[in-house]
């Protein structure tokens, strides 16, 4: 998919992020009859989960009992192909103006965009990862914080040290390819979602809790771990081909923390209909907060929906917030 790089467009709605969120609601605006602009700051469609866990099983989205990360990305872009959008890729959303007939976003690639309402699908803005305290110098070396491809850590002995969902389910999918697994944690608790705890549990991943990485150790990359058993101070070494350090992500929203926004923490702020503080803006998916809010695949898709149909009628008045049913007219 060809990013365009320069040049000014106009478009019903400007849908600011291209993952899972952001694709349905490219779909769902397109069959509500808007023409519409995807931006991104990634290369390619599908936000965290294209680029940091294709592989990884997904549970949470209707009608699949798992699909996995890459496939349903796949399945959205398919979907989101039938409204024609417009993809600019590798663009960084910098301004946004109030304009007499609706918002004007500008890219850091100098790429204008002018549409009628704008909907923030951002995620969690920009991240990197949390860095292991130590055996930095091993990075790219058998140390890494990604597992994009699990099959190229066949037959390896792999540690993967964490406690979140990241952890849990990269030691899941690593299981059935690597010679051994090992899950390294500080404290006897996950984090993880239930369900994949209890698949953890059952599985032949060893687990060390709690313990930490206390030194990583090899000749040109890694060969040995060493962990501290922080309730003896006993240490114990591994041998390990590869460490994936799942410590989470540090998010930066970029330029959209200067867009003026009324904030809940790192999120904004939205009312019943997704719409935020400022005029012709909504927002949908993980950035977005309110009173009871769920951060789930699942919800993002159905909070798209309530945006694009709330937005609606500031693109043509005969819209309306009510889109009838999907069947009509087949």
């Amino acid at each position: 998919m060809r990013a365009e790089t320069e040049g000014a467009y106009d478009s019903d709605l400007l849908i600011v992020g291209a993952g899972p969120v952001g694709l349905y609601a490219a779909y769902y605006a397109g069959f509500r009859g808007m023409s519409v602009t995807v931006i991104d700051a990634l290369d390619e469609p599908g936000g965290q989960m294209a680029a940091l866990y294709p592989e990884k099983q997904v549970y949470d989205v209707a009608g699949f009992p798992a699909v996995k990360a890459q496939d349903l990305v796949d399945a959205l872009v398919e979907q989101a192909s039938q409204a024609k959008p417009r993809y600019l890729l590798g663009h960084t959303a910098r301004t946004l103006e109030d304009t007499a007939d609706g918002i004007t976003v500008t890219t850091h690639q100098d790429t204008v965009v002018r549409a009628k309402a704008v909907l923030v699908t951002g995620g969690i803005g920009s991240f990197t990862p949390r860095p292991l305290p130590t055996g930095s110098e091993y990075e790219n070396r058998g140390l890494r914080y990604f597992v994009p491809k699990p099959a190229e850590l066949t037959g390896a002995d792999v540690v993967v040290v964490g406690g979140g969902d990241s952890a849990v389910d990269w030691a899941l999918a690593l299981e059935p390819l690597a010679r051994t697994v090992s899950l390294v944690h500080r404290r006897p608790r996950f984090r993880a979602h239930e369900h994949s705890v209890r698949l953890l549990r059952a599985s032949s991943v060893r687990l060390y809790t709690p313990h930490e990485v206390h030194r990583i150790s090899g000749e040109n990359r890694v060969e040995q771990v060493e962990l501290l058993n922080l309730e003896t101070g006993a240490t114990e070494s591994l041998r390990a081909d590869a460490v994936v350090a799942a410590l989470g992500f540090v998010a930066n929203l970029g330029p959209l923390a200067t867009w003026g926004f009324q904030m809940r923490g790192r999120h904004i702020a939205v009312d019943r209909t997704m719409r935020t503080s400022r005029s012709c803006v909504y927002a949908a998916g993980d950035i977005a907060d309110y009173d009871g809010k769920v951060a789930l695949i699942s919800v993002g898709f159905g909070e798209a929906a309530l945006a694009v149909n709330n937005l609606a009628p500031l693109v043509d008045p005969a819209l309306g917030t009510v889109p009838g049913h999907s069947s009509d007219g087949q």
